[in-house]
């Protein structure tokens, strides 16, 4: 039995979607890790979650599929929700990034392997290999959250002093002791 050439095709841009959702991660964990003091960095991660949920209504109005406006709406009103209580609360980002990428998963597998858990229409389409991106994306995410918790609870806490947040804006090969 010979492998059909869409096939190849599909797992060729899944492999490569899948490759710069981890490689996004990458750049986005090490931008605000270099970038933002721990406190905004979670609060970032927190509104950033309620706005990729928000492609999902995008995509609802691009191709024009009124049946899923109500299963949309309600995803993303959910994850606004884990948001709020993810800008305190680590693994409430932790939990709404594995969620989302979850969703991912079901998207994609809805609109381009016809498998769904919600009846024909609920959910909208997205674009191909989308869901692969985003699912790779969120979960690396969610393993860079669980790395930085600590750093995010003690920056809440007052336990991140001075020179800990020095130390995150110049890393100690280029830190001398100084305070910024």
């Amino acid at each position: 039995m010979a492998i059909s050439p869409t096939a190849i095709a599909f797992t060729v841009i899944l492999v490569l979607y899948i490759t710069v959702g981890v490689l996004a991660a990458i750049g986005t964990a090490y931008v605000s890790k270099a970038l933002l003091p721990p406190k905004f960095e979670q609060a970032f991660y927190a509104v950033y979650l309620a706005m990729i949920a928000g492609f999902y209504l995008a995509f609802t109005a691009y191709f024009g599929n009124e049946q899923a406006w109500r299963v949309e709406s309600t995803s993303v009103l959910c994850f606004a929700l884990i948001a709020l209580v993810g800008i305190r609360v680590p693994y409430a980002l932790i939990a709404g990034y594995l969620l989302h990428g979850l969703w991912d998963v079901i998207h994609e597998l809805h609109a381009h392997a016809g498998l769904s858990v919600f009846e024909p229409g609920q959910t909208t389409a997205i674009p191909l290999a989308y869901g692969a991106f985003c699912a790779a994306y969120d979960s690396c995410m969610a393993g860079y959250f669980f790395t930085r918790r600590a750093h995010w609870n003690a920056a809440w806490t007052g336990a991140y002093s001075r020179s800990e947040r020095a130390k995150v804006a110049f890393p100690p090969e280029t830190y001398d002791g100084r305070p910024p």
